[in-house]
């Protein structure tokens, strides 16, 4: 059964205010910093919410809703009906896939997932209208991955097209070549590297923000939920640690919309 007719059934109901207090945050931010940027205006996709709220996508996945936010994380970003999305680096678990595939196959619209971006994006160049990038950061910038993979995402992407990102966020201006490793980097890294691809800043969110994460665990970003390595280099938790991680729960995390001019 094709998913819009679920909606009924299954849709979950949002309050106004949970978008409404994202907005008046984004817009706060604007104020503090004077970054020019249009709010979304919150709306209502009940193809979407229909789809987050499938009962065929995994357990594991709709555990995580709390901490991860996707209806409100994808509107945000500006996610729309008929939409060209390019995700990167989806991984085998595809927790944004199960979503934003289904949901491109319902909306008609298109999912592309993308391990290599420097060996081809998967779509015709200008032609993507929004490229995903979750959780990614870290890794590329250990290997020097980050400046040839924002290229090719500016290529992909239409004149208009948004960049979204969900990423562990590090403190301040933590040097990255210390923060990465761990799985964190900062803000002022990931806009750097957008802004010298040529992209512009349009929006931040708190919406991914967790003030219990100090950033500061024995197996890294790791330590936390999902992950929840609990041993290595010549250490075990406690379960009374164990127990403190868990109680953290996700990471503490950026949520970054960037346009491509034009």
């Amino acid at each position: 059964m094709r998913l819009v007719a679920l909606v009924l059934s299954t849709a979950l109901v949002l309050p106004a205010t949970a978008l409404a207090g994202d907005a008046s945050q984004t817009v706060a931010h604007a104020a503090h910093t004077g970054l020019a940027m249009a709010v979304p205006v919150p709306r209502e996709d009940e193809v979407l919410r229909a789809v987050i709220a499938n009962p065929s996508r995994p357990p594991a996945d709709t555990a995580r809703d709390v901490a991860r936010h996707p209806f409100e994380t994808l509107t945000f970003w500006g996610l729309t009906p008929g939409t060209t999305v390019v995700e990167i680096e989806p991984g085998s678990a595809g927790w944004w896939r199960n979503i934003l595939e289904p949901y491109a196959r319902e909306t008609g619209g298109r999912y592309v997932a993308v391990n290599r971006p420097t060996e081809g994006m998967g779509v015709a160049d200008g032609s993507a209208d929004l490229v995903v990038v979750a959780r990614a950061f870290h890794n590329w910038a250990r290997d020097g991955r980050t400046t040839p993979y924002m290229a090719a995402f500016f290529r992909a992407l239409k004149p208009g097209g948004v960049l979204a990102v969900e990423q562990h966020r590090s403190p301040g201006d933590a040097d990255v070549a210390i923060t990465a490793p761990t799985g964190y980097v900062s803000e002022t890294y990931v806009i750097e590297a957008a802004r010298q691809a040529g992209f512009v800043l349009e929006a931040r969110s708190e919406l991914n923000a967790n003030p219990l994460d100090d950033h500061d665990h024995p197996f890294g970003v790791w330590t936390l939920p999902p992950v929840r390595s609990s041993s290595g280099e010549g250490r075990t938790l406690t379960p009374a640690e164990r127990a403190r991680f868990d109680a953290v729960g996700e990471s503490d995390r950026m949520t970054l919309r960037f346009r491509k001019p034009g």
